[in-house]
Order: C-alpha cells, then structure tokens, then sequence
C-alpha cells in the first residue's frame, strides 16, 4: 500500500459515513469502540475503501497477539497505526502496512524513537506532530522510511510545509483539507 498526500482521518461516525462516498480510497479510523469496528470495516470494504486502523485509540481492544489477530485476519483491515512496538512487530508478522506513530518531544524521546523504528522495522512512520520540518528531515535522514507527518496540521501552509520538508504524506481530522483535495 502506497501512502501520499493528505490522508483524511476520521474520529466519528458522522465523519465516517461522509467518508464512504467520497473520493479518497483510504482513511484512517480514530477513536471508536471495539463494537464498531466490524460494521465500520464491512462498510468501507462495501465502499471500496481501505482503511488503517489506529489500534491504540480502539476501545476496548487489547493491542496483543489476539488483538491483532482480530483487526487483521478476521476484519482484514489494509493497515495498523500504533506507538507500540509489539504492535508493529505483529503487524508486519501478519503482513499488513505497519505504521509507528512517534512523538517528538524532546532529544530524548527522539533518540529512543530512533531505537524503535530500528528495532521495529515499520512500513512507515508518522510523526507528531506534523508542524515541525526540521524534525521531519531529521527523521527522514536517519531512516529508510517515509514519514508521515500527522498532528496539528490545521492549514494548507502545514501541508505544504510537511511536504516540502520530505514527507510523503500528512494525516489530518480537518475536513476542509482533506475535502478539498489537496
């Protein structure tokens, strides 16, 4: 799976039913419960849609093996955001996009972050938050990985600022960015 551009993230239901008919063919699902997911999944697969699913943020669901095991083998989701290291290791065990969100902190938190995308090996990795280009670059040049930039990205200039500073894509819940195709 190829990630670019502004990915739409949505954290609710209403949200999430505006998403199935519009053109973007991949979103990501915030903040819902472990009841939801099955019927939020059926409905975006009916729709065409692929979906990655940030594990984390799944109420109600334990982000182990079994956990893992239900998002990925049973609802065949396309994808798994997480923070978790054990995450992304099950994840790329069941061959699914693996995402490793990061947060930048401070130069302590980037260093074990480091350790991380090292030990951990993810698909991709997303930043937060996403408005700081230095660190952004940063990342890119001591990895392999494309970085995401996601987490307080409020305006065009955030986008293009993400972008230019070597981001491939850039995650956003601001429905006037990600509706308006940029």
């Amino acid at each position: 799976m190829k990630l670019e551009g502004v990915l739409p993230a949505v954290r609710d239901m209403k949200d999430f039913d505006s998403m199935l008919s519009s053109q973007h063919e991949l979103f990501i699902l915030l903040d819902t419960r472990v009841s939801q997911l099955p019927y939020c999944i059926k409905q975006a697969k009916k729709a065409n849609k692929k979906v990655l699913v940030h594990a984390d943020m799944i109420n109600g669901l334990k982000v182990d093996k079994y956990g893992m095991e239900f998002l990925v083998r049973l609802l065949k989701v396309d994808g798994i955001i997480s923070t978790r290291a054990n995450a992304i290791s099950l994840a790329k065990k069941f061959n699914t996009t693996a995402v490793l969100r990061l947060f930048a902190i401070d130069s302590s938190a980037m260093e074990k972050n480091m350790k991380l995308v090292e030990q951990t090996k993810p698909d991709y990795i997303e930043i937060l938050p996403g408005v700081v280009p230095s660190i952004i670059k940063d990342v890119i040049d001591q990895t392999v990985i494309p970085v995401i930039a996601g987490g307080l990205i409020r305006t065009k200039d955030n986008v293009n600022q993400a972008l230019d500073s070597g981001a491939i894509a850039v995650t956003t819940t601001s429905k006037e960015l990600y509706q308006n195709g940029l």
